[in-house]
């Protein structure tokens, strides 16, 4: 990690690219194309290589909203909705950065608890 970043600064900071660098692609496409989803879905499968990123992503997802949950209520961390739907909305660039600060700030608080009872 960068040196004197903290991870909670870290994840944020992929939040904002994890929206950023997907959505600068996505954006120019949906104002081009509109909402069609059939043209999406040619293009993202237009050949193997694209295939290959899409699936990989598709599975990822898929992979890390069971992650969040199931991660997330073992760690009792608050708002799994936000990095669930933003897997959803935007993807794993955001959802799991997303989940990662949420759970470090969960993390911190119980560190700063404990280091308070022992004292």
């Amino acid at each position: 990690m960068m040196r004197g970043m903290k991870a909670r600064q870290f994840y944020l900071i992929f939040c904002v690219v994890g929206i950023l660098l997907p959505y600068s692609q996505f954006v120019p496409w949906l104002l081009e194309h509109g909402l069609n989803f059939g043209l999406f879905f040619r293009e993202l499968f237009a050949n193997r290589i694209s295939a290959f990123f899409g699936i990989d992503v598709i599975v990822s997802a898929i992979v890390l909203i069971w992650f969040i949950q199931s991660e997330g209520k073992r760690l009792s961390v608050r708002l799994l909705l936000l990095p669930t739907i933003g897997t959803l909305i935007v993807g794993v660039s955001f959802g799991f950065p997303r989940f990662l600060f949420l759970r470090q700030v969960m993390l911190d608080r119980k560190t700063h608890r404990s280091t308070n009872d022992r004292q």
